[in-house]
């Protein structure tokens, strides 16, 4: 019977890690659930799980949080604040948490688990984004185990021979990685046509149910850019290792190219239940309520390349990831306030790529040996990025 925390439990992987763990009442129990501010669905999503703990990270949220919570069936204990999210984490009572809460405010709680040396089930790609070299440190020093949850470095690590070392791609008889992105809901429009697109339209994803903050960034393959950053701290890679190309049916997930001219995909629907599952479960494997591929339906499989003219903010993440750690922090940060500045309709989608290419070539790199750097870094940055929100807008 394996423990449970899941931080941002009202997001579509909070959601969905219930959805897998109910199907397994002899195998997952949940130790605690997070969310931000959505507390009537938190409260309803413990009702059906029976935490000890229910965490509100938003204080100004507690007051609902804490009148809701009474008035329902669930027993757990309230618990508000960040130290509390901490808390959730490395409890001992703790095996496994998954790590879903969007954005930097992930960091933190998932350095935690972490240091408690628990498995660690990462969704939260600014974790490695922001401090990638200092975070696999972490894991290696205190003993945690790390498991992509992400569709991409998921189905990466499946493909992957189950003997591989981090870093040794040679070794391994492997030439490249090929990460696999849907292009989003503008794979069709050219360049001159992104300016004029709505935050409706960029959050309407053709394949993946999402939160909005993902699916913009799955519109502007910042989404991609932000999981080249992260296969490379996962896996061990250098730029020249990993390569993007666009697959708009999203029924291969990601693929890894070897030397003798093979090419071993994952594939199966598009439905984060299975990444999950396997993460929860590894090694073996359970059901996650997922429909099988029914090969007799499927009639496309199209590949290309992005170009940067369409996808600028793919192509700045790379650039990014060749700088370094404080590239990657400050252009994470950017684009935060820009997707938020871009669904409060003060600046156009194709604004979003000129906020962030400013904020990264503006502020100058800088080494980072701590959490603390980078979170002042990330201050910065996000700063920095208002100013040239105020300026477009």
């Amino acid at each position: 019977m394996q423990t449970v925390t899941i931080l941002g439990a009202t997001g579509s992987i909070g959601v969905n890690t219930i959805d897998v763990i109910n199907r397994h009442p002899d195998k997952f129990r949940v130790f605690a659930l997070t969310g931000h501010r959505q507390i009537d669905k938190l409260i309803a999503l413990a009702e059906v799980t029976n935490p000890r703990y229910v965490v509100v990270s938003d204080e100004d949220a507690f007051a609902k949080a804490k009148q809701v919570l009474s008035k329902s069936n669930c027993k757990a204990e309230l618990l508000v604040g960040n130290e509390a999210l901490n808390d959730v984490c490395r409890a001992a009572e703790v095996d496994t948490v998954m790590s879903a809460i969007v954005g930097a405010a992930g960091l933190l709680p998932t350095m935690a688990a972490v240091k408690a040396g628990k498995t660690v089930l990462l969704a939260n790609k600014e974790s490695l984004v922001m401090s990638g070299e200092i975070f696999i440190d972490a894991v290696n020093e205190f003993g945690a185990s790390l498991l992509p949850i992400d569709s991409e470095h998921n189905a990466i690590f499946q493909c992957l021979p189950r003997d591989y070392q981090y870093g040794k791609v040679a070794e391994h008889g492997i030439s490249k990685i090929l990460l696999t992105g849907s292009g989003g809901p503008f794979i069709g429009l050219n360049a001159e046509e992104l300016s004029e697109v709505t935050p409706e339209q960029a959050c309407a994803h053709p394949n993946w149910d999402m939160g909005q903050k993902i699916s913009v960034d799955s519109a502007s393959m910042m989404n991609k850019g932000l999981e080249f950053i992260e296969a490379k701290w996962l896996f061990g890679l250098k730029e020249k290792d990993i390569e993007v190309v666009l697959h708009p049916q999203s029924t291969i997930h990601s693929m890894v190219q070897y030397l003798d001219g093979s090419v071993i995909a994952q594939m199966g629907n598009p439905d984060m239940r299975t990444p999950i599952a396997y993460g929860l479960s590894y090694p073996k494997r359970i059901s996650s309520g997922v429909e099988p591929l029914d090969f007799s339906t499927l009639k496309d499989f199209t590949f290309s390349q992005p170009t940067k003219e369409k996808y600028p903010n793919l192509y700045l993440c790379i650039e990014a990831c060749k700088q370094g750690q404080s590239a990657t922090t400050r252009l994470n940060a950017a684009n935060e306030v820009a997707v938020d500045a871009f669904l409060r309709k003060e600046i156009t989608f194709t604004d979003i790529a000129k906020v962030n290419q400013t904020v990264l070539e503006t502020i100058p790199c800088s080494k980072m040996t701590s959490i603390q750097q980078i979170l002042e870094h990330d201050a910065l940055a996000r700063a920095s990025a208002n100013t040239v929100i105020r300026a477009l807008s």
